[in-house]
């Protein structure tokens, strides 16, 4: 479809549109209207259906803004950059790796690489023609602080809504009274300085997003409610290129997808995305390629979604191992750790270091009390060639002299054993899937006059339209009192007495609103009015006084309810 099209109809309509459009706009910040706010909105509260309700995973809300520990821990403060090309004319920004051609994963090039095919390609400034710079490694955060004063904390706004998820583990642990797998989500706003922000809604530098990290043990990546999606048949491209469509089950048992728990959530989000309105012909998971992969994660399939831009990722489904909570375990010295009870209590010998006292509370002083309880609690505390042992304090590290602790073997009864869970994470660009949601609904009709957006009826921002047929002759006072009873029910309406019937009708069809209801002269005579179909065109009447109880059984099971109670 021609996309211009679909983002006038935004604009017009109040969908989204360019934020600060008075001051000039900035790229890659947009605004949602009255109709794409609710939108939003509705596609979240499904999401929230799959994996909090269907999955019984915990929902948290952390803050915007964290402190540099957090994502030097994480890695993207020396790792979350792109290269950035200048115009030596025109000063304009780019993305390298965006202006090289026929290079699979130019981002994988690096510096050098990038600048070789680049030159090499005889890639100009895309806006005036105009000679580019060398390429340069930019990080893509918003850097701030924290606090007003030079002491303040140096922190970031997150590109990403996980971390909190992992920094507060034990906090969830303990929530799912320390019993894996468990689930926890978030769905908020991410921030990501892009070098230069292109196609609307799809690359953006404030975005939302719908993550759940999912805890599992790290030997037993199973998922009990596989067997509702075994059959579930899915169109993967594997990373060696080859396309397979193929049952879930299928899929692990090949080998093509290395879990069960991954292959779970894959299958759950074709569900989640066929729910809201993505077109099943036009979706599809492909397996990263092996110098696309993240150095941590040992399988990771994205959700695409074709649109008039091509191909484009809308979710990411990632076996991430335990890489975030080792991360934090390492930078900040946490027990971010499960407990396994064995079936009996086994006697073993381990060594272990001890604290001496005696020597750390004079060179330590203060934070003598923190080192020995670090020593104490760790597992596995490696000592370094120099005799040295290195330990997590209050955010730092700490290197601890060898005449302040002793290696003893010890003998004891242990009846477990503490580990380090993995994660399988389904993360979703929320955004993305609004955009694809309504260009898959996207209809044109009566030689391209006439536009229907065909969206599911449980993510429509408006549920019922109601119309009186002339405002007039108490037919507008009989049909707000029906819009009034309807909102009280809590169905979304729009209550519209202007214009023509059929003006009125396409108004709501082309912002998706799935019934429209008419009231008549017969409502005035036989207290019945009529309930139009957007897909199907079909009317039938139905008693005005059932008219609030019937709503949520139409926005349930569509408009076949209405005909059964003609």
């Amino acid at each position: 479809m021609d996309e211009d099209k679909l983002l006038a109809l935004a604009k017009r309509r109040g969908f989204f549109y360019p934020a600060f459009e008075i001051y000039g706009g900035v790229a890659g910040l947009y605004e949602y209207g009255p109709m794409g706010a609710a939108l939003k909105a509705n596609i979240a509260d499904r999401w929230r259906r799959f994996y909090v309700l269907g999955e019984g995973f915990a929902e948290i809300d952390s803050p915007n803004v964290s402190p540099e520990e957090v994502f030097a821990a994480s890695g993207h403060v020396k790792e979350f950059t792109d290269f950035s090309v200048e115009c030596t004319k025109c000063r304009e920004a780019f993305r390298a790796d965006h202006l090289v051609k026929d290079i699979e994963n130019p981002a994988a090039l690096g510096a050098d690489g990038l600048s070789a095919a680049l030159k090499g390609q005889g890639a100009k400034c895309p806006s005036c023609g105009g000679e580019l710079s060398v390429p340069q490694k930019v990080n893509l955060m918003f850097k701030t602080q924290i606090g007003p004063t030079a002491n303040s904390r140096v922190g970031y706004l997150r590109p990403e809504t996980a971390q909190a998820m992992f920094f507060s583990f034990v906090n969830h642990y303990r929530h799912f009274r320390e019993q894996l797998p468990f689930g926890v989500v978030q769905v908020g706003r991410g921030f990501r300085n892009e070098i230069s922000p292109r196609q609307g809604l799809l690359r953006q530098r404030e975005f939302n997003m719908m993550e759940a990290e999912v805890f599992v043990h790290p030997e037993r990546k199973t998922w009990p409610r596989f067997h509702e999606v075994a059959d579930d048949r899915l169109r993967l491209v594997s990373n060696d290129g080859k396309e397979h469509v193929i049952a879930a089950k299928d899929a692990v048992h090949k080998g093509i997808i290395k879990n069960e728990a991954l292959a779970y959530f894959v299958a759950l989000t074709q569900r989640f995305l066929l729910d809201v309105g993505i077109d099943p012909k036009r979706l599809r998971f492909r397996q990263h390629l092996t110098n696309e992969m993240a150095h941590y994660a040992s399988d990771c399939w994205d959700a695409e979604v074709e649109l008039s831009y091509g191909w484009v990722e809308a979710v990411g489904v990632a076996d991430r191992g335990s890489y975030d909570l080792d991360q934090h375990i390492r930078h900040s010295g946490a027990q971010l750790t499960a407990f396994e009870r064995f079936a009996e209590a086994n006697e073993v010998e381990r060594d272990v270091i001890a604290p001496v006292h005696a020597r750390l509370g004079p060179l330590f002083k203060g934070k003598a009390k923190a080192i020995a309880a670090a020593m104490e609690s760790a597992e596995g505390l490696a000592v370094e060639s120099d005799g040295t042992i290195k330990l997590a304090i209050d955010g730092a590290e700490v290197t601890v002299p060898p005449e302040c602790f002793e290696r003893k073997r010890v003998r004891e009864k242990v009846s477990g054993r503490r580990f380090v869970p993995h994660v399988i994470e389904p993360s979703y660009g929320l955004d993305r899937i609004l955009y694809s949601v309504m260009e898959h609904s996207y209809h044109e009709e009566e030689k391209e006059e006439y536009t229907v957006m065909r969206l599911p009826i449980s993510v429509a921002p408006i549920k019922f339209g109601v119309f009186p047929l002339m405002a007039k002759d108490g037919l507008d006072g009989f049909a707000m009192k029906l819009d009034a009873e309807l909102r009280d029910a809590g169905v979304v309406t729009s209550y519209d007495d202007s214009g023509s019937i059929g003006r009125r009708y396409a108004r709501m069809d082309e912002v998706g609103t799935p019934f429209c209801v008419t009231v008549d002269h017969e409502t005035l005579e036989k207290g019945t009015v009529t309930i139009r179909d957007r897909d199907s065109k079909a009317q039938v009447r139905v008693p005005a006084k059932e008219l609030a109880a019937l709503a949520p059984r139409l926005l349930r099971h569509g408009f076949s309810v209405a005909k059964g109670g003609k």
